[in-house]
């Protein structure tokens, strides 16, 4: 059932989504507000990227597990958690790996904090 019902909800992502970004986009364009639609654009796509990354945290849980933590760390897998705020989570206790650290300074040198700011105290 937990197959079937993951294969539903991709094709329907694949499907959808372009669909409701386009429709979004030409909503704004209709009305003429290029601020509107910059505005609605970024956070479009803020949001989708925080769900993408949600995904990735309960998809990738079992390896990033056993590389970006030690044994003792706090886990991936939360469905509603970002793998950047168990990075920070860790990044915090010290149970980072040599490769958890190599990524938190990546993402950092990104946004400056990142993994820290991140943190979701209670998701």
């Amino acid at each position: 059932m937990g197959l079937l019902l993951f294969i539903i909800a991709v094709v329907l992502t694949i499907i959808t989504v372009p669909i409701g970004i386009l429709y979004g986009f030409t909503k704004c364009v209709l009305k003429f507000n290029f601020r509107s639609l910059v505005r609605k654009t970024n956070k479009y796509f803020r949001l989708l990227a925080i769900s993408i990354d949600q995904m990735g945290n309960v998809a990738m849980q079992d390896l990033f597990d056993d590389i970006f933590i030690k044994k003792n760390g706090y886990k991936f897998g939360n469905i509603d958690e970002t793998i950047s705020s168990v990075l920070g989570k860790n990044k915090r206790m010290r149970t980072l790996t040599a490769l958890g650290r190599a990524i938190v300074i990546f993402l950092n040198s990104i946004d400056p904090d990142h993994v820290l700011n991140s943190i979701e105290e209670n998701p």
